[in-house]
């Protein structure tokens, strides 16, 4: 956990005593630049540790790859802070023979950001157009079904398991969930993007796209960005913790994902594709 956490010296406040200095735990944060065949291809900032599943998600994300395959090495190039240690802040990935390389300008092949300034109808375009797993097509009968009870199981199952939350309180989480509630993936990051390409970047590397019959739980809210990693990796049901934005509910109502938000205790909200969920007086007209 070394790099994940980082100890600073604080001043305490407090109207119910005296002013007391004392340490703190902090979630790490750093820089890591992606490369492509040699060529600088994204910078993000993120909690260190998991690097090469960062990577490998993001590239899922931007669909650049979908198969485990299509991937080929990925290594940490040199490169040293002040005092002369090496960073481990930039990932150099290869792609595999025949697979092309993703256009070097500033408009991605997927749009990553609600706010970049092209409107909602072209930036759900562009996810549905990128995706190799698509969800829309799977008839109602043969959708497997995900009790109620299991999914509003999962926040508490996520947090149990957040290490670097417990000690620090600044992270984000991501798990990914059986239709059965088993766990099989969780990735804590200063960036809930991160997160979740974390947990892709995963799920590619040991060759289980696409993650048909699981649940994305995320510890916040469910933003355009998560529902679109979510499902371009093929998962059909994201479950947030908090509120979902407007842009996720028309991505996830056009693309057959299931969208749930404020899972908290014994309630949640459904806001499309309700179909997968039993639970008695579950309607369809979400």
């Amino acid at each position: 956990m070394g790099r994940l956490m980082q100890r600073r010296r604080v001043l305490k406040l407090s109207l119910d005593g005296e002013p007391r200095r004392r340490e703190d735990v902090l979630a790490a944060e750093e820089p890591l630049e992606i490369r492509l065949g040699g060529r600088s291809f994204s910078v993000t900032m993120r909690t260190p540790g998991d690097d090469f599943d960062l990577v490998a998600g993001f590239l899922v994300s931007e669909g650049v790859v979908w198969d485990a395959g299509q991937l080929g090495a990925m290594r940490f190039c040199a490169g040293e802070d002040e005092q002369g240690r090496q960073t481990y802040n930039v990932v150099e990935a290869q792609l595999a023979p025949g697979v092309a390389l993703p256009e070097t300008s500033l408009e991605r092949h997927v749009y990553t950001s609600s706010s970049c300034g092209i409107c909602g109808t072209a930036s759900i375009d562009a996810v549905t157009k990128s995706s190799h797993f698509g969800l829309a097509g799977e008839q109602p009968g043969d959708l497997p079904e995900l009790p109620l009870e299991i999914l509003l199981s999962l926040p508490d199952r996520l947090r149990e398991h957040q290490q670097v939350f417990e000690r620090t309180g600044g992270v984000h989480a991501a798990g990914l969930f059986g239709f059965d509630g088993s766990l099989l993936c969780l990735r804590e990051d200063v960036g809930r993007h991160n997160a979740v390409d974390k947990v892709v970047g995963w799920a590619l590397r040991e060759g289980r796209l696409p993650l048909r019959n699981t649940v994305l739980q995320v510890s916040g809210r469910a933003s355009f960005e998560l529902a679109q990693k979510a499902y371009l990796a093929g998962i059909p049901v994201l479950s947030a913790v908090s509120a979902p934005s407007s842009l996720a509910v028309e991505l996830a109502q056009e693309t057959g994902l299931t969208l749930a938000g404020f899972s908290r205790g014994r309630s949640l909200n459904v806001y499309a594709h309700p179909e997968r969920i039993i639970a008695s007086r579950v309607g369809n007209s979400v």
